[in-house]
């Protein structure tokens, strides 16, 4: 199916073709407690949907500094007897008594992020079990208490403490000597969980139980709700008002997903308040005109032009894009066909340009930018079951350990850091800026990609803050142009940038090409990047296999 750039229209339209039914389903998280989990849904009879749950569940006890049931994140899902393409937005919201100016100092400046990330301002309302439950409500087949059984062992009798998260506990221990609840967890007796030994967590344990006999309502009602209220209204750092009456109001809201061509396959993902989908495709769109497949992997030029068109899509992203209930976002615009091609003509395959500022897309209002900082964290996990249902699902905290607030034996997270700390610029509203029930710009970026027929032939998203969308739109390209497989797609070096010009994976083949980018006026930096993908990927005979990015400890397994 070839598709003009325009919305995807939601759930009751049909725009793909019904998948045939695969000879077995597959599963990848970025850990391998994880894809277990989702393996054993599978192998129980369970959906893509009931397989990605028990995923989510299990990564809130085995990477805790990642995601979980006290953070949030987005769905795509399609559906391999329907065609459907659906997507949820279990995005985390502002409270009521969010107001615009809550991360300014007493000096009306915005707070450095390290004195606005910890404690209770950063909390927004947690989405992630309305996400799953709604997913569940639609897509799935095993009981809903099935789906916890995995996390609820792993919790309950323990699990290898692997290097990623006993690295995290000991970067974030010194924070902890003013949040005993955090290190009553992962640093008892101000010692931080080590590599290699069994951690237990009984009371994540008893809340994921509570949950799984009561629903839903065990965490945003009754004692749940009143103790997540406490630990943000008492917090010891930043205390301000989340109240149950918060908790109780939250709602996971159905989106439409937006979709564009490239070159012959169709891309689809999240529209806002994800950033991922829009900021994808407006990169996708401006490289297709250079001969990438010829160029290949190994020509400095298609570094340079996807460099180029990167930080043209970014200029956009930090400008017009925020949550769509409470800003105007020309989201046909930003992938215009016309719009994408003008600012295509501004890339030079072999020189920088050097100044990257915002266009105007048809459809836009004036406004001052969207900007959010968002830091490294968040997981991303893909199933596909053996009816042809294909989910990308990325889940966060935010930052490690979130806000560092915990309660019950999970994580809260700092989601609201990733509005913009500042609420106004030259005297006019920035859209990113915090408001009461209003869903953070973010950058995640679960994305299926589908064939000239409409068939889905890819599943992909990452993990990494604003880094998600230039690995997805990287493995894009490494796939369909340079016809890697997907673990080498997702594995090959990474490009992003900084205030000073691109960036590029150091340890990697990429980094060799430094010099001649700087020889075509780039600024250059080669640098660790803390990234971390998955996905999958139909074969010519119709099985899928999935991919992990080795940089994580994370696995694909096959039902």
């Amino acid at each position: 199916m070839k598709a003009p750039f325009a919305l995807a229209l939601l759930a009751a339209t049909p725009l793909f073709a019904p998948s045939p039914a695969t000879a077995q389903g597959v599963v990848s998280a970025a850990d391998p407690r994880a894809a277990e989990a989702g393996q054993e849904m599978l192998r129980a009879g369970g959906t893509a949907t009931d397989a990605a749950i028990a995923m989510v569940l299990a990564l809130n006890v085995v990477e805790p500094q990642s995601s979980g049931i006290g953070g949030g994140g987005f769905i795509v899902h399609h559906g391999g007897k329907t065609g459907l393409l659906e997507t949820i937005d279990g995005r985390e919201t502002a409270p009521a008594a969010a107001r615009p100016d809550r991360f300014l100092g007493a000096d009306g400046k915005p707070l450095p992020f390290l004195q606005a990330w910890p404690g209770g301002f950063s909390v927004g309302v947690p989405g992630t079990l309305r996400l799953a439950e709604a997913a569940h409500r639609q897509w799935g087949r095993l009981p809903w208490a099935r789906l916890f059984e995995p996390a609820v062992r792993l919790a309950d009798k323990g699990f290898v403490v692997n290097a990623r998260l006993a690295g995290a506990a000991a970067r974030n221990a010194p924070l902890w000597k003013d949040f005993p609840a955090i290190r009553a967890l992962y640093a008892k007796g101000g010692t931080p969980v080590a590599e290699g030994e069994t951690f237990r967590n009984p009371a994540m344990a008893a809340t994921l139980r509570r949950i799984a006999a009561e629903g839903p309502e065990a965490f945003y009602a009754g004692d749940n709700a009143r103790k997540l209220s406490e630990a943000v209204t008492a917090a010891p750092k930043n205390p301000v008002p989340l109240t149950e009456a918060d908790l109780a109001g939250y709602r996971a809201k159905p989106r439409n997903a937006v979709c564009g061509p490239y070159r012959q396959w169709t891309v689809c993902g999240m529209g806002p308040p994800s950033s991922g989908a829009l900021t994808v495709l407006q990169v996708l769109g401006m490289v297709e005109r250079f001969p990438l497949a010829r160029w290949g992997k190994d020509d400095p030029r298609s570094w340079n032009v996807i460099g180029e068109a990167m930080r043209l899509a970014y200029a956009d992203r930090d400008f017009f894009q925020a949550d769509p209930d409470f800003v105007q976002v020309p989201v046909q615009g930003l992938i215009d066909p016309g719009y994408v091609r003008a600012r295509s003509r501004l890339i030079a395959p072999d020189k920088a340009r050097g100044t990257y500022e915002h266009g105007t897309p048809p459809g836009a209002q004036p406004r001052s930018p969207a900007p959010s900082r968002e830091v490294a964290g968040t997981t991303h996990f893909v199933a596909v079951d053996d009816a042809g249902d294909v989910v990308s699902w990325t889940n966060t905290v935010e930052s490690a350990f979130g806000s560092q607030l915990a309660v019950n034996g999970y994580v809260l997270n700092n989601e609201l850091t990733d509005f913009s700390l500042a609420p106004e610029q030259d005297g006019a509203p920035v859209a990113n800026r915090v408001e009461a029930g209003k869903r953070p710009l973010s950058s995640m970026a679960p994305t299926i990609v589908y064939d000239a027929a409409g068939k889905p032939v890819f599943a992909v998203g990452a993990a990494g803050g604003r880094t998600i969308i230039m690995q997805v739109a990287k493995a894009l390209i490494a796939h369909f142009d340079w016809k890697l497989s997907a673990q080498e797609a997702i594995a090959l070096g990474q490009i992003f940038f900084d205030r000073q010009g691109l960036v590029l994976e150091d340890g990697t083949a990429t980094a060799r090409f430094a010099a001649p980018l700087k020889a075509m006026g780039q600024h250059v930096t080669v640098t660790t990047l803390g990234l971390k993908a998955n996905a999958a990927e139909r074969l010519a005979d119709g099985r899928w296999v999935g991919a992990a990015d080795p940089r994580s400890p994370g696995t694909s397994l096959q039902q």
